[in-house]
């Protein structure tokens, strides 16, 4: 069988579907994806259906909320198919029409099959047993769940993925979460606002680690209140319980072993890089010690005509990174001599779960374990207009700043609208501007929630100020100090 020749592999119909646009519409093109679904995790696995649960879930725990304020509401049910029909009847035939529309474009030819390298310009597809080359491979495959501890046999029907859980078909009674990061963070929340009885297991000390400290402590506990926590808990074994249940066995910080039994059981300890999937060595191409294809600023691997974007080579694993990367290896393949650098100065990134999470930069511990510098100010939500009428007395921002050249070195949120607050905060980090400006030479909107920004910013201006005053200087109008 004579190999297929192309001028372009693109591995994985996620973002590197999103590469093929009239501008290569001159050269031929192989996608390649074996994946049971076409358009990637986040269509349909990841960031749009996981939010659309949480949408309703957000919906359900509103009358506890709103009792508070006067207001009296119920959840009377969850219509869980209902919820689920609604989201996938509107995702599935998006990714069904990418497909096909994919596969009507006569420059392009679509492999729903499984690829591995045979040499650095040639792929051998599966089952078919199909070569296929070219002088340009883009490798975007993607990244699948972490498995934890394997179940026994006779259960593993009833341990899912969050690739699978979404689609059940009735609600269990009760389920272990297995995880501490994102993943879990965002299912309790759904699943207990579903009215499940929800156990979340990791093996550290508090959820969601990775944050600032302050956002992980606080965050755990609120969480805490809406599900039951089993922290410092490694994982043994998964075998079949009562009834029909399954047993999840753990031993804690004294090591005496616990037992959590459950209906369903859903690992979310993480997820991790395809690359191991495609036979790198063959090509050349080398990963690093936790599996992520090796690239340069430019996205290129270690050999130069293959490429890499997204989760296979991404550590940050976000759909807004992998976007940004394919918009580099676009300009790079159009442009071999002026090749631009993706730009990862300031990835931000969200939780959405109950608080709401959003954050961009480092976190007050990486700063410590650098020896930076740094002010930081503490904005409770209602100290605010607007977060005063809430009664909010939980939530806040947590800025950090650099006072010797007054620019931002981390913005972290937790309450509501986090995620859409921690915006302007990335913007102002990505264009250099200093906290006295953005503090003080724009309108802030009264008494809307942003204010919760400009107190900040003010904070820690007043706070620059005292450092500069005790460092024998002052702040001229770019925010340096003078001395």
């Amino acid at each position: 069988m004579e190999p297929l020749k192309y001028d372009l592999i693109i591995i994985g119909s996620g973002s590197g579907n999103s590469l093929i646009d009239p501008r290569l519409d001159h050269l031929r093109i192989a996608m390649v994806d074996d994946a049971p679904w076409y358009g990637g995790t986040c269509l349909n696995v990841g960031c749009i259906p996981t939010k659309m649960f949480v949408l309703p879930a957000d919906h359900a725990v509103a009358p506890a909320e709103a009792a508070r304020l006067g207001v009296t509401q119920h959840t009377d049910h969850v219509d869980f198919p209902a919820i689920r029909d609604r989201v996938f009847g509107r995702i599935d035939p998006i990714a069904e029409g990418g497909l096909d529309w994919r596969r009507r474009q006569p420059h392009v030819e679509v492999h729903r099959e499984t690829a591995a390298f045979v040499d650095a310009h040639t792929l051998e597809l599966s089952p078919s047993g199909q070569r296929i080359t070219a002088d340009q491979i883009v490798l975007a495959a993607g990244s699948r769940p972490r498995s934890a501890v394997e179940p026994d046999a006779d259960i593993a029907h009833l341990v899912h993925t969050s690739d699978s859980v979404m689609r059940i078909d009735a609600l269990p009674k009760r389920m272990v979460i297995l995880g501490g990061g994102f993943i879990a963070a965002e299912f309790g929340h759904v699943f207990s606002a579903y009215g499940v009885d929800v156990t979340v297991v990791t093996r550290g000390p508090a959820l969601l680690r990775r944050e600032d400290r302050d956002i992980s402590a606080k965050f755990t506990e609120q969480l805490g209140r809406q599900v039951k926590l089993a922290l410092n808990q490694p994982v043994k074994g998964i075998h079949a319980g009562a009834d029909g249940g399954v047993r999840v066995v753990t031993t804690d910080a004294e090591g005496r072993e616990v037992v959590h039994e459950a209906d369903l059981v859903l690992n979310a300890v993480g997820r991790v890089p395809n690359g191991d999937r495609l036979n790198l060595p063959a090509a050349g191409v080398e990963v690093d010690g936790r599996g992520f294809v090796k690239v340069d600023e430019h996205q290129r691997t270690t050999v130069a005509h293959i490429w890499a974007l997204g989760d296979v080579a991404s550590p940050w694993m976000l759909k807004h990174v992998a976007n940004h990367e394919m918009r580099v290896v676009m300009h790079n393949l159009l442009h071999p001599h002026d090749l631009v650098a993706s730009d990862h100065r300031y990835v931000p990134h969200a939780v959405f779960a109950h608080p709401q999470i959003g954050a961009v930069g480092l976190t007050e511990q990486e700063l410590e374990a650098q020896g930076t510098p740094y002010l930081v100010q503490v904005q409770q939500y209602g100290s605010v207009a607007y977060g005063w009428a809430m009664e909010d007395q939980e939530h806040f921002l947590k800025l950090l700043a650099d006072p010797r050249t007054g620019r931002l070195l981390g913005a972290h949120v937790m309450g509501p609208q986090a995620a859409t607050l921690v915006q302007q905060l990335i913007h102002m980090m990505s264009f250099d501007q200093d906290i006295e400006s953005v503090a003080t030479k724009q309108y802030w909107i009264h008494p809307a929630l942003p204010e919760l920004i400009e107190n900040g910013l003010l904070g820690l201006v007043a706070q620059r100020r005292d450092w500069l005053k005790q460092q024998g200087g002052v702040a001229n109008d770019q925010g340096r100090a003078d001395s």
